[in-house]
């Protein structure tokens, strides 16, 4: 049995090596490790809050065929970023990779994409939780639900998430761990509800996979592939496992499976839950009509009262989630802060003496957060006759930040590999061995197919927002990159050599 103490001195050495002092409190295990991503990922939560989008654009084959296509290319990309997660083991992560793999320029616009897409999730998230606590609080207290108290929920909840985090790593670990228990179980609850007591018999089997029908105004195959939101935005997030991963013990071989796992598990998990509830449908056309296709699928099938338990079930789920979501996106903020990549860096990477967290990332994660969908708030108070969501504009918004910043590492992870930059010796535990270049290619291709699907009307209001962040940035790169950025400490003069090297010298102090 090996001693903690053993791991904690090889861990903070293999940070070192990249430049790093060990400051954040390390005492997450590999479960916890794989919480935080199954938690971000939440099945209760993507899958769910977009069933109506999947419903309305690919019918029920959206759920038999959607769903299993978009986890198999996930799992590609997911492999690989474990294999850069064990090679590389810092909370900056895909912004490390790239600045280390190729330059810090490269790293820095990878860093500001990943924002991009963060700052899209964790509004995205809350925004559903919102979606779903508003109506079921409206009805307690019998005030009707708008978009003006559904901000108001969205903004309370974001507050809750703040407070958690900003109190210690110790207990959002805590609430992250009974929250990966709390998916199983409340999913578990789900289905045996819908065999066993849904009103009427459930669909047959083949009701899942039945193709050719859409709810909107589209050609099928062309809203098939707009309803592939619904299972892409549940797939992105499990990213948390990296930036989590200085706080990881064991972190090389921790969390590249809590990257990996936390993709596998939901998509054997959702899938069945989804099955399930495809499979209750009384009337799906009724149900995509509706403001909220999963609770008007849930109440037909379940009745009200049992309903209600069942959506306050899920509710709660979803708010694991945003906690969740808020804790990886201020880790990464921490770590550019920590290499200066920020205007006022020297804030945002302050560490809270008293809870050693990064308090002031915390609570710019959840401010930047509130102003992206405030934004959408006023835009559909001056424009009432918008045709697009606000849930689907959050959601693309986050899909295309975080995979084109989980492109561009695995893009130059081949480049390097090519280029003989990057070889064997330079992998970690957790490796692909000889597949790595074709997964890595498979993984690519994917988000490149992916990120373009995203931002197509009805998402084209996602494609200008991103391309208005991608504005600023340059903007930014012109004012702010060349005077202040140093580039992480991970990359300043620093090759994959280099790491190799320093490796072998600590190992050397460490056995004298």
């Amino acid at each position: 049995m090996s001693n903690p103490s053993n791991h904690h001195d090889k861990d903070k050495r293999d940070l070192n090596k990249f430049g790093y002092a060990q400051e954040l409190l390390r005492s997450m295990g590999g479960f916890s490790n794989f919480a935080i991503s199954f938690s971000i990922i939440s099945i209760l939560t993507g899958a769910v809050s977009l069933y109506g989008h999947g419903l309305t654009y690919g019918g029920a084959g959206m759920m038999g065929f959607g769903w299993p296509i978009v986890a198999l290319f996930v799992m590609f990309v997911a492999a690989v970023m474990a294999e850069l997660a064990s090679a590389i083991p810092t909370a900056g992560a895909l912004y490390h990779w790239a600045a280390i793999l190729k330059n810090k320029r490269w790293g820095w616009y990878t860093a500001w994409i990943n924002l991009i897409g963060q700052i899209g999730i964790v509004a995205g998230i809350d925004y559903s939780v919102a979606l779903f606590a508003d109506p079921l609080i409206a009805s307690v207290f019998g005030y009707e639900s708008s978009n003006t108290t559904v901000l108001i929920c969205f903004t309370i909840i974001l507050l809750t998430h703040g407070i958690l985090n900003h109190i210690g790593i110790r207990i959002v670990s805590r609430l992250n761990d009974f929250s990966a228990w709390y998916h199983i179980a409340v999913v578990a609850v789900l289905v045996l509800s819908l065999a066993f007591f849904t009103k009427g018999n459930l669909n047959p089997v083949n009701y899942l996979f039945k193709v050719g029908e859409t709810f909107s105004d589209k050609p099928y195959m062309f809203a098939f592939l707009i309803g592939l939101l619904q299972a892409q935005w549940t797939f992105t997030g499990y990213d948390a496992s990296a930036h989590t991963i200085e706080e990881t013990i064991n972190p090389r071989v921790r969390a590249p499976w809590g990257i990996f796992t936390s993709v596998a598990y939901s998509f054997v998990i959702g899938f069945v839950m989804l099955a399930f509830v495809t499979l209750s449908i009384k009337d799906a056309g009724a149900a995509a009509g509706s403001s909220n296709a999963f609770i008007y699928v849930i109440s037909q099938a379940l009745g009200g009262t049992f309903g209600s338990v069942i959506l306050w079930l899920v509710t709660a789920a979803m708010w694991f989630c945003g906690l969740a979501s808020i804790t990886s996106f201020s880790r990464m903020m921490y770590a550019f802060s920590r290499d200066k990549g920020m205007p006022m860096s020297n804030q945002w990477a302050q560490i809270s003496k008293k809870y050693r967290t990064p308090a002031k990332a915390i609570w710019l994660a959840i401010i930047l957060s509130f102003l992206l969908a405030f934004i959408d708030y006023i835009i559909k108070m001056v424009n009432p006759d918008a045709t697009y969501t606000t849930i689907a504009f959050l959601t693309a918004v986050s899909v295309v930040g975080l995979y084109v910043a989980y492109g561009i590492p695995i893009y130059l992870k081949l480049r390097a590999k090519a280029e003989g930059r990057f070889q064997d010796k330079h992998l970690g535990p957790w490796n692909l061995g000889k597949y790595s270049s074709f997964i890595s290619v498979v993984a690519l291709l994917w988000i490149i197919f992916i990120c373009i699907v995203m931002v197509i009307p009805p998402n084209q209001m996602a494609g200008y927002a991103v391309a208005g962040m991608l504005i600023l940035l340059i903007i930014m790169d012109l004012a702010y990159y060349k005077n202040h950025f140093p580039g992480p400490q991970a990359a300043l003069n620093t090759s994959m050599e280099e790491i190799v090297r320093r490796e072998k010298e600590l190992e050397k102090t460490s056995s004298v």
